[in-house]
């Protein structure tokens, strides 16, 4: 199985090499968020460019992939990322991260912890079955988590037995401020595409500390726009004769959201998203997170 180190200054034990798939290290070097502890194994691997956006940003942009271009069949993957004082993380993938057919009863699980201090991170990974993240009080975080159906315009749609994500935020170590699962599974009276109806997407994001305040304000007052035009339009028109119309009604949405705070003193705010388009949800993301281009060197959606 080949092992990458990269950017090391200390080999991982034997012990962390044999619990995790992989870990990673960012702290401030000579003033600037540097990866100073690297360790991937297969089916997992990290690229670290040398830079992002402006050489005055203070950012480290991690990507991760799979050597199987997604993952497959028995997929089990564990990283933790632990993350120094004053440092500035957007960990996300390339693309959009496959998840290929099962086979026989093997399920494939990507489980990622981070522990974050005084810091600025970003997450965008959007396949993960599990993500525990310990976050200080004066730390940010953005979690982007988001699936489609699959190959829709081929006719596949929502065609798996189980999915299930959980993104849980512990504050200080062990005291637990957010707390959420998405819980996908077949079975019942309807299938899951059938209970999805027209909707190919579902997603969340999440906007938690202080540097983001100004970023969390746009987005609810987005949100509150974008659906009172959407759903609080005229939908009842008026007949020739003045009476009402029962034939205008008003058509499904094609992209819904809803946008709600949780934490103290509204510390953060959760943004949940069911979308017929893939590019909708996408473009979605792009005009809501373009304010975060000054930290990050460039916009996370470009």
């Amino acid at each position: 199985m080949p092992e990458t180190f990269e950017n090391s200054q200390k080999r991982p034990s034997k012990s962390e090499m044999e619990i995790v798939t992989g870990k990673l290290v960012v702290e401030k070097v000579r003033g600037k968020s540097t990866v100073t502890r690297c360790f991937s194994k297969y089916p997992l691997k990290f690229i670290i460019p040398n830079k992002v956006g402006s050489s005055e940003t203070d950012a480290v942009w991690i990507y991760t992939l799979t050597y199987g271009g997604g993952i497959v069949s028995g997929d089990s993957i564990s990283c933790e990322f632990s993350i120094g004082d004053a440092c500035t993380v957007v960990l996300t993938t390339q693309a959009s991260t496959k998840v290929y057919k099962s086979l026989g009863s093997k399920c494939s699980e990507q489980i990622m912890e981070n522990a974050i201090g005084s810091a600025f991170v970003e997450s965008t990974l959007t396949d993960s079955k599990n993500k525990s993240s310990e976050w200080f009080s004066d730390s940010n975080l953005v979690i982007v988590d988001w699936i489609t159906s699959g190959r829709h315009e081929s006719g596949e749609k929502w065609d798996f037995q189980l999915y299930k994500s959980t993104n849980n935020i512990f504050v200080d170590g062990d005291l637990p401020l957010f707390l959420d699962t998405v819980l996908l599974e077949q079975g019942g009276i309807t299938n899951i595409a059938e209970r999805m109806r027209d909707y190919q997407v579902i997603a969340m994001v999440i906007l938690l500390g202080p540097k983001l305040k100004h970023i969390q304000n746009q987005v609810q007052e987005n949100v509150k726009r974008l659906m009172s035009e959407q759903l609080y339009a005229p939908s009842i028109g008026l007949s020739h004769h003045g009476k009402t119309n029962s034939d205008h009604r008003l058509a499904k949405p094609t992209f819904i959201a809803s946008c709600s705070v949780f934490g103290p003193k509204g510390i953060g705010i959760v943004v949940r998203i069911a979308a017929m388009t893939t590019e909708s949800v996408y473009r979605f993301l792009q005009h809501q997170l373009s304010g975060m281009e000054p930290l990050l060197g460039v916009s996370p959606y470009c």
